[in-house]
């Protein structure tokens, strides 16, 4: 009587995307920079408390609750956006107030507007600031204010502008590939730890006052 061998099948190892890991490896750089402003926050303040006693009553936390909604929010959309990429749907399929219908153009969108509604928050708060008398030169408060939140700005912006890359390249590709896919979703990484550093600055500088 034969006795049959099992052959054990072969295990396909399968390699991680190199641009994805190169922007994890690069995202944690940034954290460890955001670090440094934080610490540079809190020592600060330790030093001089009175001065962000006198300060802080300027913010208008009411507003920056809105605007750090809105560019939550866009996390969701973004992420919507990288679902329909991961499904190989460049547009929406029905009417553009069909949102089940929509493709990674139509979320991208969204979420470019909405982080442009952030960006231009920001400009209007900073406006109103400076008109209060609070500039970066006028106190270690609005010196550290102004980097910190300056900064973040600076990467919502480098978000955006590869948002329009990304859109811009799904255009112009003749079909939509796993390599358009993995743009949309390296680029939704970054727009996910933008938002997230934001939330800690948003309960640092405005809730923690």
């Amino acid at each position: 009587m034969s006795h049959a061998t099992t052959v054990p099948s072969p295990i396909h190892a399968t390699r991680p995307n190199q641009v994805a890991v190169g922007t994890i490896v690069w995202l944690s750089s940034e954290l460890m920079f955001f670090a440094g402003l934080f610490a540079m926050y809190f020592t600060l303040r330790a030093q001089v408390p009175d001065v962000w006693e006198q300060i802080t009553p300027l913010l208008n936390v009411k507003f920056a609750f809105v605007n750090t909604t809105v560019l939550v929010l866009s996390s969701f959309t973004a992420q919507a956006g990288v679902w329909a990429a991961e499904r190989y749907q460049r547009r929406r399929t029905g009417s553009i107030w069909q949102v089940k219908s929509w493709g990674m153009h139509e979320w991208f969108v969204l979420t470019y507007l909405m982080g442009s509604f952030f960006i231009a928050g920001q400009v209007y708060e900073y406006a109103g600031l400076i008109s209060d008398g609070l500039t970066i030169s006028s106190s270690p408060y609005g010196s550290v204010f102004y980097l910190a939140t300056g900064f973040h700005g600076l990467h919502v912006l480098g978000g955006l502008i590869a948002m329009l890359f990304v859109l811009a390249r799904s255009f112009a590709a003749k079909k939509f590939t796993a390599h358009e896919a993995t743009t949309t979703i390296v680029v939704s990484y970054y727009w996910h730890f933008v938002d997230v550093v934001w939330i800690a600055l948003f309960s640092v500088v405005y809730l923690v006052q």
